[in-house]
């Protein structure tokens, strides 16, 4: 009997890791048609951009940063109409200056502050601003996790990532390791659709801000 056991437990631990492992594989397989860069970027209605943290002076960490540098040529290249951006706190503020300063104007910028995690920025963009059709923006290792998210979310989604490895390898690094886990909690939410930390009214604000004519963006929206 105790023979069998440290077998079973030896064949346990031999299997656990690829079952953790699976979601993330499968993540991955299933978004390869969806994944795409700036310059093959089909057109859409907007862009969402998922928040990652603001450094100690209240600016965008690097990896935002970059995300948001990528939003940017998106609207300059006539790609997205507009763009979501999806954070918590302050975080949606900081992205929206960093876009002014971007370029990008604010009439096209709209914020949402309760996107506390990935789920609940694809679930809001649907539900409380309407998204249907969309080109999320991250890194390339949240990328995949981000397209089943939003496509769980209701929303006809690609998605654009940053290539950070060059730029922080190590916060790279750690970004793809931390996804084995992540998949795993976004399997549960594509199954139990649960919902988000925060609701909130559906808002015409990113419709608005879509039909703003390019040339002028002159109007406001929050």
């Amino acid at each position: 009997m105790g023979r069998v056991s440290r077998k079973s437990w030896g064949l346990a631990a031999l299997l656990a890791p690829v079952l953790v492992a699976t979601p993330l594989a499968w993540f991955a397989a299933s978004t390869g048609g969806r994944r795409t860069t700036v310059e093959r970027a089909q057109a859409r209605p907007v862009a969402l951009v998922l928040g990652a943290g603001l450094r100690a002076d209240g600016r965008p960490t690097l990896l935002l940063a970059r995300r948001l540098d990528i939003a940017a040529d998106l609207y300059h290249r006539g790609t997205v109409d507009a763009v979501l951006v999806s954070g918590a706190d302050d975080e949606p503020a900081a992205m929206r200056t960093y876009l002014l300063a971007a370029g990008v104007p604010d009439a096209k910028i709209v914020c949402d502050d309760a996107g506390v995690r990935t789920w609940d920025s694809c679930v809001r963009a649907r539900e409380v601003y309407g998204v249907r059709s969309a080109i999320v923006v991250t890194q390339e290792f949240h990328l995949p996790r981000a397209v089943v998210l939003c496509a769980a979310a209701g929303i006809d989604a690609i998605g654009v990532g940053d290539a950070s490895l060059g730029a922080r390898r190590t916060a790279t690094v750690y970004g793809w390791l931390r996804e084995i886990p992540a998949a795993v909690k976004a399997l549960g939410d594509t199954i139990f659709r649960r919902p988000p930390q925060h609701g909130g009214e559906p808002t015409s604000t990113l419709a608005e801000a879509v039909r703003v004519p390019r040339a002028t963006g002159r109007s406001s929206t929050t």
